[in-house]
């Protein structure tokens, strides 16, 4: 799907025909963070159409040529694309630095049917419960800033350090759902486009918060967030729900910023809910405007 002057890869899963609901990932990430949620809600919603991109400057989509890629950049490129890949409307999901790139393209003017948003990114980058180890994540992407390009991409694809992100966001004491989660970072944390990208993405998952967008968010919404996330303590998360009129905030216990890998049929369930309790809304909105006098009987 050529974007901005590239060709944005992307992944679809359920009825092609159906209504589209497009899945933003994360930093560092690509589609196959979300295909668990993806083909989950196209097995459990009939007629959905799951759309999962990857962002410019990771997995198979290149970065855009001559631009920054802040997170207007990002906000940009994800109004271009939803409005090439579902032009008859759309609802969206965003988890982690995709709840910022979502947030962003909203408040420059996107307007999706739904909005759910997965472990947003609701806290500063040095509030959250590991504010030390943010630290020491700022000092490493800025280390890398300083090296060359071969000695940059490196470091940060070096598969030590890789594990251990993976094993502080890691919150499930399940053996093997743990050794899946360390073998999927270890073949996709690492699919960035140029050390130069990565690090300018860096700097926009840490120089904003969903928070600065929640005043546009005046569609049904859905916020989802683990109990232990280490990025944004629940407190952030309550505070987003307060700010947007109407949401609904569910908790998952016992995870925390990997909600889409640690809780899948949670996160699936959740967010079919959601989905088929707006419908219902809709039509009988549309039912009540239709028949006015019936509604006032």
């Amino acid at each position: 799907m050529p974007t901005l002057g590239v060709e944005t890869r992307a992944w679809e899963y359920g009825d092609p025909g159906g209504a589209a609901l497009v899945l933003v990932h994360g930093f560092r990430g690509d589609h196959h963070g979300l295909e668990g949620l993806a083909q989950g809600l196209a097995d459990s919603l009939p007629g959905v159409r799951a759309v999962v991109p990857d962002l410019p400057g990771f997995g198979e989509t290149p970065a855009v040529p001559g631009r920054e890629h802040d997170i207007r950049l990002y906000g940009e490129w994800l109004r271009a694309f939803t409005a090439a890949v579902a032009p008859e409307g759309f609802a969206i999901l965003g988890h982690s630095f995709g709840s910022l790139v979502v947030g962003a393209a909203i408040a420059g003017g996107l307007r999706p049917s739904r909005l759910i948003l997965v472990n947003p990114i609701s806290a500063p980058a040095l509030e959250g419960p590991q504010a030390a180890l943010t630290r020491l994540a700022i000092g490493y992407y800025r280390a890398a800033d300083l090296l060359p390009r071969r000695a940059a991409r490196g470091l940060l694809g070096n598969p030590a350090i890789v594990r251990v992100m993976s094993e502080v966001m890691a919150k499930t004491g399940d053996p093997e759902l743990r050794a899946w989660i360390h073998g999927q970072h270890a073949a996709h944390f690492s699919t960035f486009a140029d050390p130069a990208t990565l690090l300018q993405a860096f700097r926009a998952s840490v120089s904003h918060t969903v928070l600065e967008f929640g005043r546009a968010f005046t569609m049904p919404t859905l916020l989802i967030a683990g109990d232990r996330d280490d990025i944004t303590p629940l407190a952030k998360q309550l505070e987003l729900q307060h700010r947007v009129p109407g949401s609904r905030l569910r908790i998952i216990p016992g995870t925390g910023h990997l909600v889409h890998y640690e809780a899948v049929p949670d996160a699936v369930a959740f967010i079919g809910e959601f989905i088929v309790d707006e419908a219902r809304s809709e039509r009988a909105r549309g039912e009540a405007s239709a028949n006015p006098g019936e509604a006032s009987a």
